[in-house]
């Protein structure tokens, strides 16, 4: 069974070695658009335990029998003119450790998300796809989300 709950100090370790694994895919998908630097999970432990308590954002933790099984990281968004949102949740990470997909624990962060965002106001979520990740696009279709924007990427200087 999934557990999901606030992330606290203890879960730091896990969680940034987790945001490590999905900067390195996403760098494995796209080098040139997705960049990455030499302890990227020291980094995010960083960012995540200056992030924790913040009002606004939202650290989640999963877990699978006492085991961190994934997280997701989203923020309460104000309306934004530059891409014409309106007040929005906005999910920016979610990842899940290759020993524990495929069983519903992306899901259940994201529905725990999805709640959290609707009790806080929030009338739509919104959150941002590699494009080579069809396997996370299948399940945000399934979960409701539809494909509204298309980043392009234009490579300068070479």
């Amino acid at each position: 069974m999934t557990l999901t709950r606030d992330m606290t100090p203890a879960d730091l370790d896990a969680v940034s070695k987790l945001a490590e694994q999905l900067v390195l895919l996403h760098h494995a998908w796209d080098r040139t658009r997705f960049f990455t630097t030499p302890d990227v999970a020291a980094g995010y432990r960083r960012f995540f335990a200056s992030q924790l308590g913040t009002e606004g954002v939202m650290l989640l933790t999963a877990e699978v029998d006492g085991v961190v099984a994934g997280y997701l990281y989203g923020t309460l968004e104000s309306r934004d003119w530059a891409k014409l949102l309106d007040a929005h949740g906005a999910v920016h990470d979610v990842f899940v450790s290759a020993d524990h997909r495929r069983r519903g624990v992306a899901q259940a962060l994201m529905n725990e998300a999805r709640a959290r965002f609707e009790k806080q106001g929030a009338r739509q979520v919104v959150l941002y796809s590699a494009a080579s990740n069809v396997e996370g696009q299948t399940l945000f279709k399934q979960l409701g989300f539809r494909p509204t924007m298309v980043e392009m990427t234009l490579d300068l200087g070479k």
